[in-house]
């Protein structure tokens, strides 16, 4: 994605946390009834989704960075399903002159990357999770790692919704298919940058 199309991503999903928090619950109204989560039956939820009126009162997730990244990065096979770091993931040593045109998780001195995580119980399912490449940062001086700084995830949080099975009658007992929904937020890591390590 051009730089000059994600930095107002990047603005824009500052933003939307704050707003949220403010709005979330008028989104959302419907998904509980006098404090109880509503347990929708299989016959209500199409193919297990949500039920419709619910996404349709949720944020435009689109709109925020995590969601939006997700078909470009699946475009281009960069998407990945699993935990844990990159398969042969290492930080890079940085050719200033090879990455002036280079977009921002790559142009940083503490450079990441991206990957697809699926969550079926979560909507969205798909969002984009950055991965610090370094645990030091790079020297703008040598273009190489120095452990004179440490790369941490920036996080964000996003208001997600949530899938759990849940009873229809007296038991308890979750009934097949039955699902509740309910509103959360989830920090997610948008970017790396540096910062002092806590000790020497």
């Amino acid at each position: 994605m051009p730089v000059h199309q994600l930095l107002p991503r990047l603005l824009l999903l500052f933003w939307l946390p704050a707003s949220l928090a403010r709005h979330g619950p008028q989104l959302w109204r419907g998904l509980h009834t006098h404090g109880t989560p509503r347990c929708y039956s299989a016959e209500e939820l199409p193919r297990g989704q949500a039920p419709p009126h619910l996404l349709a009162r949720a944020a435009k997730w689109e709109q925020a960075l995590p969601v939006a990244l997700v078909s470009s990065l699946e475009a281009g096979g960069r998407g990945r399903q699993q935990d844990g770091p990159p398969a042969g993931a290492q930080c890079p040593v940085l050719q200033p002159e090879e990455v002036l045109e280079a977009d921002i998780h790559q142009r940083s001195i503490s450079p990441w990357r991206y990957r697809v995580d699926t969550d079926e119980s979560r909507y969205p399912q798909k969002l984009a999770f950055a991965e610090c490449l370094c645990r030091g940062c790079i020297s703008a001086r040598t273009g190489r790692e120095t452990a004179a700084l440490n790369s941490v995830p920036l996080l964000q949080s996003l208001l997600v919704l949530r899938r759990r099975p849940c009873s229809r009658d007296t038991t308890g007992l979750p009934t097949p298919g039955a699902f509740s929904f309910h509103a959360e937020f989830i920090r997610v890591p948008i970017g790396c940058t540096c910062v002092l390590p806590r000790s020497t």
